[in-house]
């Protein structure tokens, strides 16, 4: 089982990650969000292929696709930190955090 607590920025809203492998290659996941909009992708993205899930090569990852869909903000972390979280539960990488450090020069 892997989890994440994914801070979004401005917006002040927080979702947490619950990503376990079930054995047949795929990783079932529990999403909890304060956003309406993560609510409603994590309502369709219950369970996803983990090998197809990190790689943008043929269907590409679920989540990206469900993203499209539900949330408005294209820089939105949340998708990447499900992402990651599946890579962590299914083995495929290893649990390091991520970080986007950002500054405004004007």
């Amino acid at each position: 089982m892997a989890g994440a607590e994914i801070s979004s920025g401005v917006c002040g809203f927080t979702t947490f990650v619950e990503a376990t492998k079930d054995g047949r290659g795929r990783v079932v996941l529990t999403i909890e969000s304060d956003c309406k909009a993560v609510q409603c992708l994590a309502e369709e993205l219950s369970e996803v292929d983990a090998l197809q899930e990190i790689t943008f090569r043929g269907t590409g990852p679920l989540t990206m696709e469900l993203a499209a869909k539900h949330l408005r903000h294209a820089a939105c972390p949340v998708p990447v930190g499900i992402v990651k979280t599946v890579e962590v539960a299914a083995g495929l990488a290893l649990p390091v955090d991520v970080t986007i450090k950002l500054s405004s020069n004007s």
